[in-house]
């Protein structure tokens, strides 16, 4: 007989309860960039004659494909913020940061925001929430950064 018939198993996802100890607002970072970006680049679609069948099914397909995109990092980026919330962020944490929990609510409400429609302010303004985020990350860390990862990824990119 094989014990694991026995043992009921559930699959968990987590980052992470243990606690790891290991956080960075730089995934969000880089997943509101691309929310936005998305937005950019829908906005910037030609639409073709409807006459062209191919033309019309490419862009079909070339707005499905960003609007997917831009609906799945606008989810990551409020899933990397509630990490940072719950997980990172302590309640001393509050005495130097007093508006710190409105500042994540307001974010994760800019990000689903960007799921609903293509507001390319509201992508903007989850970048640049992000963005405070991740001074009250780094000056609560009291770690400086060496080095802007984010920074990085997207003047690489873009």
């Amino acid at each position: 007989m094989n014990l694991r018939n026995l043992i009921p198993t559930l699959t968990a996802e987590a980052h992470c309860d243990i606690p790891c100890g290991i956080y960075d607002p730089t995934a969000a970072k880089v997943a509101a960039k691309t929310v936005a970006r998305m937005i950019e680049q829908l906005e910037g679609l030609a639409t073709p004659s409807v006459s062209d069948q191919h033309a019309m099914l490419e862009y079909a397909n070339g707005v499905n494909r960003r609007i997917v995109v831009k609906e799945q990092h606008a989810e990551i980026c409020k899933h990397e913020l509630e990490i940072l919330w719950s997980d990172f962020f302590k309640p001393e944490h509050l005495q130097t940061f007093p508006d710190l929990h409105d500042k994540f609510w307001k974010a994760t409400k800019l990000a689903s925001k960007c799921k609903q429609g293509l507001d390319k302010q509201a992508a903007y303004d989850l970048i640049a929430a992000v963005d405070g985020i991740a001074e009250m990350f780094y000056t609560a860390k009291n770690a400086p950064q060496k080095y802007d990862a984010y920074k990085l990824i997207t003047d690489t990119l873009y």
